[in-house]
């Protein structure tokens, strides 16, 4: 299955930033719950079935604020900031891993009482959601009951193979990561960030300030090398996961914004080649971060694959 939609299809839900909240009101709106002795952010909003959203790196959970109304008004929404990220704590001397990252997710979905949910995952959240796929694979196997309902993919590195980082997080790894990452800042943040959005859907001077703001808070530019440890770890899950990816219990689409030129329509392609009637709906000029681009298409996609009769936010 496939889908397009054109940027002429795509609606933003509002084109002016002071309609949305700041990372301030954000946290406000937001709890703490403690994992292992660290604090972790988390919002949780809305009524009906539950819903689970993972962000990406280097960002946080704000990323989910232009549809946050959206699926709050049919959804239970959970949202987290992964240990290392935004609001939550970032401990300087940890061994961050995604496997590590998946046990948070059970721990937190525990606390709040979600027993089966629907995800929707994006870039680092993307490698979360297939441990908790794989996981899930694993109950059916020693037949205990599933924890998911459906995921949703929407851009990120599915396939290691497919991953086009930037130049910025190639040097990270490398063993100049560590100064690099003293000496990363406001400017270089953009010169690389910027680049991955769509041309016609860059974010503002005022959106990458509230960025950059979520990944200083706590100091969090110095162990950004640190959390670029999934690259790697990608790698050696690479069977585990895939395996996972096709023998799904559950329904799974990638929304994928194809302009994105680390894991774009190349990406995509790859998905089809490797998932038996892979269910892709591609956004045309769009970059990685869907969710900010074109929400109103992300959003569109993930009602129509879920049957949900979209409706104005609450």
């Amino acid at each position: 299955m496939g889908l397009r939609h054109g940027t002429g299809a795509i609606a933003t839900i509002c084109a002016d930033m002071a309609d949305f909240p700041t990372p301030g009101q954000w946290r406000a709106s937001g709890e703490t719950f403690d994992h292992e002795g660290h604090k972790i952010f988390f919002r949780l909003d809305g009524a009906g079935p539950p819903l689970v959203l993972l962000h990406g790196f280097p960002t946080s959970s704000w990323d989910w604020h232009r549809v946050w109304p959206f699926l709050t008004a049919h959804f239970r929404v959970l949202a987290t900031d992964f240990l290392g990220f935004g609001f939550s704590e970032k401990p300087r001397d940890h061994s961050y891993s995604l496997l590590a990252q998946t046990d948070l997710i059970g721990a937190l979905t525990e606390h709040i009482g979600f027993r089966r949910f629907h995800l929707l995952a994006h870039d680092y959240g993307v490698s979360v959601a297939q441990e908790l796929l794989a996981r899930d694979l694993e109950r059916r196997n020693a037949d205990l009951p599933s924890v998911l309902r459906s995921v949703c993919f929407l851009n990120g590195g599915l396939f290691p193979e497919s991953h086009r980082p930037r130049p910025i997080q190639r040097l990270l790894l490398s063993p100049v990561g560590p100064v690099l990452a003293r000496l990363f800042n406001r400017r270089s943040f953009e010169r690389s960030f910027s680049p991955i959005f769509g041309r016609d859907t860059q974010p503002s001077e005022i959106e990458l300030d509230a960025y950059w703001e979520l990944i200083e808070h706590l100091g969090g530019r110095y162990i950004s090398h640190k959390l670029l440890r999934y690259m790697p770890e990608r790698k050696r899950q690479r069977a585990r996961w895939i395996r996972a990816l096709q023998q799904a219990h559950c329904r799974l689409r990638l929304i994928n914004g194809s302009a994105d030129p680390v894991s774009g329509s190349h990406l995509a392609a790859r998905y089809r080649e490797l998932i038996a009637e892979a269910d892709v709906v591609s956004l045309e000029n769009i970059g990685h971060y869907p969710q900010i681009e074109a929400p109103q298409a992300v959003v569109d996609a993930f009602f129509a694959f879920l049957g949900v009769e979209p409706g104005a936010p609450r």
